[in-house]
């Protein structure tokens, strides 16, 4: 099975929507990169019950993904702020140029 790294993005968004299981073996499997063996210990289930958790996981939070859009959103939202830091730096240093890399840098650590 291969790892679609994206998914760890998701679960990051969406990861209080799924079940407990789900979201625990997907933490195990894409944060902390266990193998289905190691989740199934971990878990005390089988190899089998942790793959269904994993790919029940990744639908729902394929599902949410496509209905909301917040992943897709907030790295349009870092590609936006990454262009306006760029404009900025090119501007002659002065105090409205600062304010507004303050401002930027502000909006950003909220994110």
């Amino acid at each position: 099975m291969a790892k679609d790294l994206t998914l760890g993005i998701l679960l990051d968004f969406y990861g209080g929507l799924l079940t407990e299981k789900q979201a625990i073996s997907l933490d195990f499997y894409y944060n902390q990169d266990l193998s289905l063996a190691e989740i199934a210990d971990e878990m005390n289930i089988s190899r089998q019950g942790a793959m269904a958790f994993i790919k029940q996981g990744e639908k729902h939070l394929r599902t949410y993904e496509d209905k909301l859009g917040l992943a897709e959103r907030f790295e349009e939202i870092n590609q936006a702020i990454g262009k306006m830091r760029m404009i900025v730096s090119e501007m002659p240093d002065n105090d409205e140029s600062k304010e507004l890399l303050d401002l930027i840098n502000s909006v950003s650590a909220n994110l």
